[in-house]
């Protein structure tokens, strides 16, 4: 079968669910994808995500405080289910770099030490935030965001273990 066949089908398929194939709406900023394309560092990569995913944790937390973004603000057209699709796909990002760097021969072992020590402090950080998020999701029956908010919270404790057991056995 063709790869055209194949891509008619999938078209079809989709039409009669009432599902349209479209790529997921983009969880980065312009100027977050720029300095990330520019960062070839491991550790400077893993800071620039590691950021960006600390921020859409603070914008969650302002917009479910009823403080609405600015003009100009980068994430002012991001909803809050957004931000946190947004955040578990920055982490999950995070983690490939970080696996792509480790099994890379050429990767500066100094860098990647970096990397994971920021991501082992930002997380344990982060997932005390996101249980708060968690909290109010539910109190204000945001039933989407609460899963949303779920999900975020398992990538982070996940890459918080993966991080402290990296370090405890290579940096030991």
């Amino acid at each position: 079968m063709t790869h055209l066949r194949i891509l008619i089908l999938f078209t079809i398929g989709f039409s009669a669910l009432g599902i349209r194939p479209c790529p997921a709406k983009e969880f980065l900023t312009p100027q977050e994808i720029t300095k990330i394309q520019d960062a070839q560092e491991i550790d400077l990569r893993i800071r620039i995500y590691l950021d960006a995913a600390v921020l859409r944790v603070k914008t969650i937390t302002e917009r479910l405080a009823g403080k609405e973004s600015v003009a100009g603000d980068p994430l002012e057209f991001f909803t809050i289910e957004d931000m946190a699709e947004g955040y578990y796909r920055i982490l999950h990002s995070v983690m490939l770099n970080l696996e792509d760097a480790a099994s890379h021969p050429k990767t500066d072992q100094k860098k990647l030490q970096s990397a994971l020590t920021s991501l082992k402090k930002s997380t344990e950080m982060t997932v005390k935030q996101l249980e708060i998020l968690k909290k109010t999701a539910l109190e204000q029956r945001k039933e989407k965001l609460y899963d949303l908010i779920e999900r975020a919270i398992a990538i982070t404790k996940g890459a918080n273990e993966g991080a402290a057991t990296a370090l405890a056995k290579k940096y030991k």
